[in-house]
């Protein structure tokens, strides 16, 4: 892999900030192709080469995905395919299933092309700052290879196993986060019902056995002001992301009965107006709060 030519998909909440890592850090010319003119315009200004067209990007030895899901991810793959030039490792950092990923892997394998999971964890400042979690799943020889570039994007790159491995450490991670911001809320909401106040019950718990990062930085810096933005993680993400857990779960014999009763409640949150909010919106819910700042 020296001096490759890299290709990137998908510039958007994430995407954008890790495109531009890749270009800064790799030293290696990048092709990035979004459909916001705006978003290739960003590219640009961090020195990638926008290109108006998929079938573009195909001719980049190695090109890295970051799309809404699995089958975005379908749809760009057989684009990428399609044509005479074709990349040889196609690496999708997207959230997406499991099964697809493997019977997608499987199917660009034996065309000759190496497909690899590599999801990311963390916020979109993570993405920004080049400091993302991202779980690989890859055979050890292609993870070595990638590692660099990985890395040029997170502070944290895990080889997780074979092909669906990186993707299914991804969903699981997020499934732990949705639960925790859950009992967090519960939390918050039977405190503040019974006296006390937020602020300090939140700092007690972090000084305790309680404590997590979700604690620290997720829910003290949202459920506490009670700000819940659209520019970050929304709630409609968190149900989609949520629900490839559920399907994983199921897949493999459990119930996951604690997933289940998350999943009830982002809905609800959902249902009650705050899809396209950050999702610890939930504690609005259930302490009955839905739409007060409407009314305000």
């Amino acid at each position: 892999m020296s001096d490759p030519t890299l290709g990137f998909v998908g510039l958007g909440v994430m995407g954008g900030g890790m495109c531009a890592n890749l270009t800064r850090k790799s030293g290696l010319p990048v092709i990035a192709y979004d459909t916001s003119s705006e978003a290739l315009d960003r590219a640009a200004e961090h020195g990638a080469r926008p290109v108006s067209g998929l079938s573009e990007v195909a001719g980049a030895e190695i090109v890295f995905l970051s799309l809404p899901s699995i089958a975005e991810v379908e749809s760009v793959v057989e684009v990428l395919l399609g044509g005479e030039a074709r990349p040889r490792v196609i690496v999708d950092m997207s959230t997406s299933d499991v099964s697809r990923t493997r019977a997608l892997a499987g199917k660009v394998g034996a065309q000759g092309v190496t497909f690899v999971d590599a999801p990311v964890a963390r916020t979109r400042q993570a993405a920004n700052d080049g400091t993302l979690l991202i779980t690989v799943g890859a055979e050890p020889a292609d993870f070595e290879k990638l590692h660099p570039l990985l890395a040029c994007m997170g502070s944290d790159v895990v080889h997780a196993g074979p092909s669906g491995s990186g993707q299914l450490f991804k969903i699981l991670n997020n499934m732990v986060v949705f639960m925790n911001v859950n009992a967090l809320a519960e939390a918050l909401a039977i405190g503040r019902r019974a006296g006390v106040d937020g602020k300090s019950l939140f700092e007690a718990l972090s000084m305790g056995s309680a404590d997590s990062f979700i604690l620290r930085r997720t829910a003290t810096a949202t459920m506490i002001p009670d700000e819940f933005p659209e520019q970050a993680f929304p709630t409609n993400y968190a149900i989609k992301d949520l629900a490839l857990a559920l399907k994983l779960a199921e897949d493999v014999g459990i119930t996951a009965s604690g997933a289940h009763q998350t999943m009830d409640l982002l809905c609800r949150t959902r249902d009650a107006g705050y899809g396209w909010k950050y999702f610890p919106a939930m504690i609005r819910v259930l302490e009955g709060r839905a739409g007060e700042e409407d009314e305000a």
